[in-house]
């Protein structure tokens, strides 16, 4: 077959080639991308039309100017749909796109501390945690300790126990003091 006229014959049955692939994220195999003998087929209303082969399944679809959509590939045999892809892809789009302007993401903010830390240094760092609580985000309040401060242990527990007695009026206490190797970390999360 000559280049010139696979052309005319693709132009010609450019009705069966609508749907083309355009982007790599496709969840679904649709059309012609089908390859199995038999399918499941669904109307667009949801009526069940039986098993049948996908090129039957093909040209019903053609026929109601929609497209074929493998819904359920594991089933046996698999599960096909007709439908507008385009607006089924819009659709979903459009409901994942709802459900994440719901969602509620907490960030956690890290304030850090040393065992020396003074009094006035130390209101500094839980008015900033009070701003990042009231935002609803979680803290990290973390007492590093260098060098040979490691000695001095309960000097950085006394320091978080007044950091959590400060905010406990906005906050809970997540996880208590914990060392891990040269830090001691603890959790404030805010109130409901």
């Amino acid at each position: 077959m000559g280049r010139g006229l696979l052309w005319a014959v693709l132009f010609l049955n450019r009705k069966i080639w609508r749907c083309i692939v355009i982007s790599s994220k496709q969840e679904h195999l649709i059309n012609e991308q089908i390859r199995d003998k038999e399918v499941r087929l669904i109307s667009d209303d949801g009526e069940q039309l039986g098993i049948m082969s996908a090129k039957e399944a093909l040209n019903i679809a053609v026929q109601r100017n929609l497209d074929l959509v493998k819904i359920s590939p594991n089933a046996n045999p698999p599960v096909c749909k007709v439908m507008d892809y385009g607006k089924f892809r819009f659709d979903a789009a459009k409901r994942e796109k709802e459900s994440r302007k719901n969602q509620n993401v907490v960030n956690i903010k890290e304030i850090r501390l040393s065992p020396a830390t003074d009094d006035h240094d130390l209101q500094t760092k839980i008015n900033q945690a009070r701003k990042f609580l009231e935002k609803k985000d979680k803290v990290k309040v973390t007492v590093r300790f260098r060098g040979r401060e490691v000695a001095y242990v309960k000097a950085g527990e006394e320091v978080l126990d007044k950091f959590a007695d400060a905010v406990l009026d906005i906050a809970t206490v997540d996880k208590k003091a914990k060392l891990e190797g040269k830090n001691m970390s603890m959790f404030i999360a805010p109130k409901n």
